[in-house]
């Protein structure tokens, strides 16, 4: 039970999202990706959320422009946890009607959000909480830190020279 399934409104969020798809490839990791819409198909938005986790899926990412519903509908259902990725959508007020949307949940409906088109942050969070229960993946999280940590002493010394 070590996938990741990423789902979005529509396909205008895919370039955003595709951020999240690579990172959690990039660790071997097992993705499920759909197109999944709160507004437009409510009917499969039920039988994803509550159906997810008896499909082997361990957490969610869920992307949303806009009035960005996706992630706290996704959660209001699922016992999963849930990652909301704001997305900066062409009919959206700068991204903070998505961001607001996904961060104000309600007490009892947890929505772990990151920043605005942050889906990178998105799989790596998912990629560190299979982590927590998984040791081949947390010794895969550290390798991947120990790597960020030398790209910044090696960007020191060039700046340095």
């Amino acid at each position: 039970m070590n996938k990741i399934a990423v789902v979005m409104g529509s396909t205008s969020d895919m370039p955003v999202m595709q951020d999240a798809i690579d990172i959690i490839k990039e660790f071997g990791l097992e993705v499920e990706v759909d197109i999944v819409s709160a507004h437009r198909t409510p009917e499969k938005l039920f039988d994803f959320s509550k159906n997810a986790h008896t499909r082997g899926i361990s957490v969610i990412i869920a992307g949303a422009g806009g009035a960005a519903h996706l992630p706290g509908m996704v959660a209001s259902m699922s016992p999963l946890p849930v990652i909301g990725v704001p997305v900066k959508s062409s009919n959206s007020i700068d991204g903070w009607d998505s961001v607001l949307s996904i961060l104000q949940m309600p007490g009892g409906v947890p929505v772990a959000t990151v920043a605005l088109n942050g889906a990178k942050n998105a799989g790596l969070l998912a990629v560190q909480i299979i982590g927590s229960a998984n040791s081949e993946v947390l010794n895969r999280m550290l390798a991947y830190k120990e790597g960020l940590k030398a790209k910044v002493i090696e960007g020191a010394k060039s700046v340095k020279q």
